[in-house]
C-alpha cells in the first residue's frame, strides 16, 4: 500500500475527495482555492478545534475512521449548541510522510459517515494536507441559523430550568477503561469504549432547543461541572444541579466503575467528550421531550456550581492544562 509521501498531495487529496459526500448548501466543493457555499440567513455560526495525537487521542486507540467521525461529531456539536443546523466542514490533516494511503481513505470515510449520520445536508467542502511528525486534526465548521437568533450562554436567567440532552458520563467511561490496559473490562464494556471512539451528540436537539425558546446552550465536551460554569459565569447566575435528577445517568456505569475501582458518578459530573447539550429554559415552559431537566438557576452566590446546594468544584478537561 503507497503512503501518502510517494503518491504526493495531489493523489492523495484526490482519493480522499472521492471518499466524501456532497453539502446541500456548496455551490463549489473541494478542488478550488476556496468552497463557496450559500448562506441564506446572511449570518452564519462559525466554530474551529483541533485534535492532537498524544494529547486528544492515541492510534493506539483509535482507528482513522474512529478520528474522522468523532472530528465531525464534535464539531458538528458546537454549531448545534447555538442553535444552528450544520451546513458545511472544511478539515485540515497533519500526518506522518508513512501514513499509508489507506489509512487516509479510512479517515475520509469516517468524515463522510459521521457527516451523514449527524447532519446529512452537511459534508467537508475542502481543507489541506501536510506531513510533519506527528497526527494533527484540525476542522471548522459552519452552520445556518434558518432566520432564529443564536442561542448563547449569557442568557441564562434565574428561575431558568437547567436540562440536558443526550448522554453524561459514557464517553469519559470509556476512555477510563482504555486507560486501564484491563483487557477483560475493555471487552466487556465496548459499548462505552466505543462511545469515546465514536461520541453520538443529539445533534438535531440544537435546533429543537432554539425552536423551543432555549434561553442559553453550550455543548458538554469538557464535563458537566466545567461546562455548566461557563453558562454561569457567562450569565452572571449561579447553576444548581440535583444529584437525584443525575442518578439515572450514574447508574448506567456504575457495573463498569467496579470493574476498574472507579467512581461511576466522577465520569457523569466530571467526564468529557460526550457532546451532549446543556441547555436552559424559562420556568413553566415547555421542555422538549429530548432534553432531562438536571436543576435550575438561582441568583448568583460566590460559586458557579452548587450540587445538593454544595459547592462542586470546577473539574473536567483544561485542553491547555490537562
Amino acid at each position: 500500500m503507497p503512503t501518502i509521501a510517494e503518491l504526493g498531495e495531489n493523489a492523495s487529496l484526490a482519493r480522499t475527495i472521492a471518499r466524501l459526500n456532497l453539502a446541500t448548501a456548496a455551490l463549489v466543493g473541494p478542488g478550488d482555492d476556496s468552497a463557496v457555499v450559500s448562506a441564506p440567513d446572511a449570518r452564519f455560526t462559525v466554530t474551529t478545534d483541533t485534535m492532537v495525537e498524544g494529547h486528544d487521542f492515541k492510534l493506539d486507540w483509535s482507528s482513522a475512521y474512529d478520528l474522522g467521525y468523532k472530528a465531525i461529531a464534535s464539531n458538528v456539536a458546537d454549531v448545534a449548541a447555538m442553535g444552528a443546523k450544520p451546513t458545511s466542514l472544511v478539515v485540515a490533516l497533519i500526518c506522518r510522510p508513512t501514513t499509508e494511503i489507506e489509512w487516509l481513505e479510512s479517515f475520509a470515510d469516517g468524515l463522510r459517515d459521521g457527516c451523514l449520520q449527524f447532519a446529512p445536508e452537511a459534508a467537508v467542502v475542502g481543507g489541506d494536507l501536510a506531513i510533519a511528525d506527528t497526527t494533527v486534526i484540525a476542522v471548522t465548521a459552519h452552520g445556518d441559523l434558518e432566520g432564529r437568533e443564536p442561542v448563547l450562554r449569557s442568557g441564562a436567567r434565574v428561575g431558568d430550568v437547567v436540562a440536558v440532552a443526550g448522554t453524561l458520563g459514557k464517553a469519559a467511561a470509556g476512555l477510563a477503561l482504555l486507560q486501564s490496559g484491563n483487557a477483560d473490562a475493555i471487552s466487556a464494556y465496548d459499548e462505552l469504549v466505543n462511545f469515546q471512539r465514536r461520541p453520538q451528540p443529539p445533534i438535531a436537539s440544537g435546533v429543537v432547543a432554539a425552536k423551543s425558546g432555549a434561553t442559553s446552550m453550550l455543548d458538554l465536551s469538557d464535563g458537566l461541572s466545567r461546562d455548566a460554569a461557563r453558562i454561569a459565569k457567562a450569565s452572571n447566575v449561579t447553576v444548581s444541579l440535583n444529584r437525584r435528577d443525575l442518578q439515572g445517568f450514574e447508574a448506567m456505569l456504575e457495573e463498569a466503575a467496579r470493574a476498574i475501582g472507579a467512581n461511576a458518578f466522577d465520569w457523569v459530573l466530571d467526564g468529557g467528550e460526550d457532546h451532549s447539550l446543556l441547555a436552559t429554559f424559562a420556568a413553566g415552559s415547555t421542555i422538549p421531550r429530548e432534553f432531562k431537566p438536571i436543576g435550575e438557576i438561582i441568583a448568583r452566590t460566590n460559586h458557579d456550581v452548587l450540587l445538593d446546594m454544595a459547592p462542586v468544584a470546577e473539574g473536567g478537561w483544561d485542553s491547555v492544562r490537562d
